[in-house]
């Protein structure tokens, strides 16, 4: 398949959005479904789901790492183009375009559009999305062991001149096996993965 391709197929599991590739208004994926995790919004909420290889990989993930005696929690999966276009919206109103641009997506600009990634936490964080995630028992076992159920840390520390965003402990995205595993271990992000494809 054509790089190109890779790029614009909104069901590609590696599809790279991001400030210069977008999502489509009206992009849902088919196969959203629930996630089976403990979640810090409770019912039945759009946040809760994700598509359906990732939601069972990271269903996986959660049992490994319950059974390794740690409780991390998913905060934020799937958000529609008009959910991202209000949190944007409201960042910018409330803390400025300099800190919503590091840390908020413009609406279409959203991984969690894709139905790929997940903002995860800890309780003994309160389950917020904070730098703190980086010390917390669960944020520690997720930066190691997460590549091999098939999720990346998306926006990683140093890499923020790449990614556009700041440094993120929390979100991880959906990429399969194979590629999370590559992606490890060159220490790259999914835009210099795709630069490498181009070359």
């Amino acid at each position: 398949m054509p790089l190109v391709t890779y790029f614009m197929n909104n069901d590609y599991l590696g599809i790279l959005v991001n400030k210069t590739h977008s999502l489509p208004e009206d992009y849902v994926p088919a196969d959203l479904i629930p996630v089976n995790i403990p979640f810090a919004h409770v019912g039945d909420d759009s946040r809760n789901y994700m598509r359906r290889p990732a939601a069972r990989a990271l269903e996986t993930m959660f049992r490994d790492a319950e059974a390794a005696g740690l409780h991390p929690i998913g905060v934020s999966g799937f958000r529609s183009y008009e959910r991202q276009k209000n949190i944007y919206t409201s960042n910018l109103a409330v803390k400025g375009e300099m800190h919503t641009s590091l840390y908020s997506a413009r609406p279409g600009q959203s991984e969690h559009q894709t139905g790929l990634a997940m903002d995860i936490s800890s309780p003994s964080v309160q389950s917020a999305l904070t730098a703190n995630v980086e010390n917390t028992p669960e944020g520690r076992w997720l930066r190691q062991n997460a590549a091999a159920y098939g999720f990346t840390l998306r926006y990683p520390a140093g890499k923020e001149h790449i990614t556009g965003y700041a440094y993120e402990p929390w979100h991880f995205r959906y990429v399969g096996k194979n590629l999370a595993a590559f992606l490890k271990k060159e220490g790259l992000t999914l835009e210099e993965y795709y630069q490498l494809l181009a070359l």
